[in-house]
């Protein structure tokens, strides 16, 4: 039997193909809240009235996201959509990095964990940090001009931590995500500055800003490069652990020459 594609629109839809993986698919599930609902488009394939996998497009990031889940047999059709964007960061399951290839020339494709932590394993860790709002949002776009991805709309919705040094923001931790309704976030944009690294700022910011969460009830996720050793060990020490691989990179989509 072929496969259908087609567009969802229902968030209760999406949100059951989604909560099969909660922990894979936070992302994802944080951009059914207002506001970031309306800048995403979702599609599945189907075959037998099965839904096979999904995808979502979010126009929130220049260049926009491109999130996939489910079986490869599944995404093939999606990622042949003629209304793909020329240009998305991939986020996928490792199985699906040949599909990626087949339909995007990639660029580097990073090796990633997503890590979690159950309430009962937090190890917090102490330190004199500040709870950042939206007067500090200067001081935030100094300290991550070239590092990683920020959006002023991650502080407004977030929370973030810092630590100040004679005066200036040297580290600081936050979300990329809280949804309220399906009660989980995830953890990022933790930097420190060269020259203050070794001094615990970057684990108490986090520390922090984790324990803001738990205390909302929330379940926690990060992201972390499988080769980042100094992170992993940061993580581990307020008690996340690793919970599945997945790949990022950075898509130009391929277009197959027609003949007459």
């Amino acid at each position: 039997m072929s496969v259908e594609v087609r567009e969802l629109h229902d968030k209760g839809e999406i949100y059951a193909f989604l909560a099969q993986d909660r922990y894979y698919a936070a992302y994802a599930i944080g951009d059914l809240e207002p506001g970031l609902f309306e800048l995403s488009t979702w599609h599945v394939s189907v075959q037998d009235g099965r839904k096979m996998a999904l995808t979502l497009r979010f126009r929130g990031l220049s260049p926009p996201a491109l999130f996939a889940m489910g079986s490869s047999e599944g995404l093939a059709p999606l990622l042949r959509e003629e209304s793909l964007p020329e240009r998305v960061y991939l986020t996928g399951q490792p199985g699906h990095l040949s599909l990626f290839q087949e339909a995007f020339s990639l660029g580097p494709a990073g090796d990633m964990l997503r890590m979690v932590l159950e309430p009962g394993d937090f190890c917090p860790h102490d330190g004199r940090v500040l709870r950042l709002s939206r007067r500090h949002l200067p001081s935030l776009q100094r300290l991550y001009r070239g590092e990683g991805i920020f959006a002023s709309y991650q502080l407004d919705s977030g929370v973030y931590y810092g630590v100040k040094v004679g005066g200036e923001l040297v580290s600081a931790a936050g979300t990329h995500l809280i949804s309220p309704t399906y009660q989980i976030a995830a953890v990022g944009n933790i930097f420190t500055y060269p020259s203050h690294r070794g001094q615990g700022y970057a684990t108490a910011c986090t520390s922090a800003v984790v324990e803001e969460l738990l205390s909302r009830s929330q379940e926690i996720v990060l992201n972390v490069a499988r080769t980042n050793e100094v992170a992993l060990r940061l993580y581990k020490r307020l008690g996340f652990r690793e919970y599945c691989p997945f790949i990022e990179a950075l898509g130009v989509r391929k277009h197959k020459k027609t003949f007459p």
